[in-house]
């Protein structure tokens, strides 16, 4: 699966990028979402059709959703256009994106919970389908894994995880990435636990890895569109 068409021109604008923020303090994740849901929908559109195809790949009947950084249900809103009688559940700690959320879908089938989902309950053997666009890639390996294991307990025996995210396009971008979080999280002393908005996705073997590691049977790509790569894994 082709991650990026041109990787040495992606790398090359991505470390200039770097570049120019070097010097800016990370923002917490919640404050950053919330200082910006008045242009978040816009902004999100680079994705419109990786949305359009995360819908399009998500199992039918999905049973009862339960979405992961739901936001203001972009991904949400394709799906619906597939059976709007589909029954969610949405975990986000925005709590201004989840009230643009139900005020968006009132006439659905949607339970909102503002809380992150690292502490969220998820039960065991509850879920017919997990998903999650553009969330995950802001976590390091050990912290994925525990939400792996997390999401495949709360699974029911054949149920999946439906995932579109930030994956890395080869290993140099990974470590970049992951090396400047940790020198801006050291430098500005942020205490572990506390979540900042920073990206640091992993290739997708890595991804892969921790995936089955978590106990996942099969993780299969699925497509990969405008830097989002969406990909099933199964229970």
């Amino acid at each position: 699966m082709i991650i990026r068409e041109n990787i040495e021109l992606y790398m090359a604008e991505l470390r200039q990028w770097l570049e120019t923020v070097k010097n800016e303090p990370p923002e917490a994740m919640d404050a950053f979402f919330n200082a910006r849901i008045a242009g978040y929908e816009e902004h999100m559109q680079i994705w419109a059709d990786a949305y359009r195809r995360f819908a399009q790949l998500l199992p039918i009947p999905p049973g009862q959703i339960l979405d992961l950084g739901v936001g203001t249900g972009l991904e949400l809103d394709e799906i619906w256009t597939r059976d709007p009688a589909i029954p969610v559940t949405g975990v986000d700690m925005s709590r201004a994106m989840l009230d643009q959320l139900a005020q968006k879908h009132s006439d659905k089938d949607l339970q909102l919970i503002c809380d992150d989902y690292f502490h969220y309950d998820m039960g065991e053997s509850k879920w017919d389908t997990v998903i999650s666009f553009e969330s995950f890639h802001h976590f390091l390996h050990d912290e994925k894994l525990a939400l792996y294991r997390k999401i495949f307990w709360g699974l029911k025996p054949g149920g999946s995880l439906l995932l579109g995210d930030y994956i890395a396009c080869c290993n140099e971008e990974e470590e970049l990435l992951r090396s400047v979080y940790l020198e801006k999280r050291k430098r500005y002393a942020i205490p572990a636990g506390k979540f900042i908005h920073m990206d640091i996705p992993m290739t997708l073997e890595h991804e892969t890895a921790i995936l089955k590691e978590a106990g996942f049977q099969s993780v299969t790509p699925l497509d990969s569109i405008a830097g989002a790569t969406i990909l099933i894994a199964a229970k």
